[in-house]
């Protein structure tokens, strides 16, 4: 779901946001393989946040504490 979720997001971009995306994506999948918990802040329900401009990607680090599932991915603006 969140894969559709930066899918639609991004084809509905222009093309400076197209290219903030895909670094941010970029960002998120390093920061997320290396150090997810210190990457990130806590959320309710086990859920944690973590921001790369333009994105904000909700996730869970799954029971073999290795595992990360993401939830949601979302863009925001700031300053288009």
């Amino acid at each position: 779901m969140a894969r559709v979720e930066l899918a639609d997001q991004w084809m509905r971009a222009d093309t400076d946001e197209r290219e903030a995306i895909t670094a941010a994506a970029w960002a998120v999948e390093q920061s997320l393989g290396n150090d997810p918990i210190g990457q990130s802040e806590s959320r309710m329900k086990g859920r944690r946040i973590t921001f790369s401009s333009p994105l904000a990607v909700t996730f869970r680090i799954e029971a073999d504490g290795q595992t990360v599932s993401i939830l949601q991915v979302r863009v925001f603006r700031r300053g288009w």
